[in-house]
């Protein structure tokens, strides 16, 4: 239950809302789009991550693969809407200055992986179908 207050408060954060207000610049900007998806990748990477949340990092690593895809003209099945929401919980994923800040010890990721799971939940439809294409784009037909 405190994790579900906890997403609560982030949705309404003036950090949030920023990060949002943003999104949309940055979606319609293959550059912009990279360099976020530079940012949330080395985060992740270097990150600290407690073990248990490697289903977390993982999950950020198909956003980062998404936004990619989407950014080369690759993958454009994904609505504005979804994307929007993607770019704007990543831009608020690689602030340091969030709602929880970054830099507190244990504490300081936990508002940013709540938003991700939240993400991951609202927008499964869109996340699965990119996964599908991802894994046809990747399989090599022999025959």
């Amino acid at each position: 239950m405190a994790n579900s207050s906890l997403l609560t408060q982030v949705l309404k954060s003036v950090f949030f809302k920023k990060a949002t207000g943003k999104a949309g610049r940055y979606a319609s900007n293959s550059s912009k789009l990279y360099g976020l998806a530079q940012q949330v990748y080395k985060k992740t990477r270097d990150g600290d991550f407690k073990s248990g949340a490697n289903e977390a990092k993982e999950q950020v690593f198909i956003l980062v693969r998404l936004i990619r895809a989407y950014a080369s003209g690759e993958y454009r099945k994904l609505p504005w809407k979804s994307l929007l929401s993607i770019v704007g919980v990543l831009i608020y994923f690689v602030s340091p200055i969030d709602f929880i800040p970054d830099f507190l010890p244990v504490i300081g990721m936990a508002d940013d992986l709540a938003l991700v799971l939240w993400l991951f939940n609202s927008l499964s439809g869109d996340l699965n179908e990119f996964a599908e294409w991802e894994k046809k784009t990747k399989t090599i037909n022999i025959g």
